[in-house]
């Protein structure tokens, strides 16, 4: 079996789903400190046809405190705002309008903090590209491996979960072993994402935004494709 362990971002990019479709299993590192102005509670998209920062307001805000800790300081004028800025720039893009319903959706659901308002985001746009790939959380399935040290915990929930491979971003590369993984049985890969161009409004392609730009612009069948451009090494 094959698993990736990776906090939860919201609407992240294709890459973050390139590592989902890779493995068996996907484990939402929930209970990790949280990441001041990183990718957890914002991502980009487009608008007037160059990327632009979109952050989902939290509240209290620390480093010392975990994802799952982190409440969500969302009110309904910021998501009017939000959705007023998707049909501004994005009314012509050919799937605007599964892709509008879809996001309307996930934030349709109850949230209470930023941890579960991005793994909603996360599964619920994998069953929409209909990926097999098993969802679990790190605080919930595996609390008994906290307080150990970071490739240590990430072998053990490997062992815990039967997998014979861990996955990993490739920013990886200079903090885990792979020599060490080896010799407590575990395969260690790295994955090297790919960002294929794809059409958007015009011929100048901005790659790496949100997966929303993604949808936006390609049908399930062409995003599988990009879902499939990534190497293991």
């Amino acid at each position: 079996m094959k698993i990736a362990i990776m906090q939860p971002y919201v609407f992240p990019y294709i890459g973050y789903f390139q590592l989902i479709n890779a493995v068996d299993k996907f484990i939402f590192y929930d209970d990790v400190n949280y990441i001041k102005r990183g990718w957890i509670n914002r991502n980009r998209i487009l608008v007037n046809n160059e990327e632009k920062l979109f952050t989902i307001p939290v509240l209290q805000a620390s480093q010392n405190k975990l994802i799952n800790e982190i409440a969500l300081g969302m009110d309904n004028k910021w998501l009017k705002d939000f959705y007023s800025t998707l049909e501004q720039n994005y009314k012509k893009a050919p799937y605007y309008e599964p892709t509008l319903a879809l996001i309307k959706t996930i934030f349709n659901q109850p949230h209470k903090t930023i941890s579960e308002l991005a793994t909603t985001s996360i599964i619920h746009i994998s069953n929409h590209l209909k990926l097999s790939t098993v969802f679990e959380l790190s605080s919930l399935n595996y609390a008994e491996t906290k307080g150990m040290e970071k490739a240590d915990r990430l072998i053990e929930i490997c062992k815990l979960s039967n997998a014979d491979t861990y996955i990993n971003p490739s920013g990886g590369k200079e903090l885990y072993n792979k020599p060490y993984f080896k010799t407590k049985g575990i395969d260690l890969f790295f994955i090297e994402n790919e960002l294929t161009p794809y059409q958007q409004f015009n011929d100048k392609f901005v790659g790496g935004l949100s997966i929303i730009d993604v949808l936006m612009f390609n049908s399930k069948t062409d995003t599988h494709k990009l879902l499939s451009s990534y190497q293991l090494i």
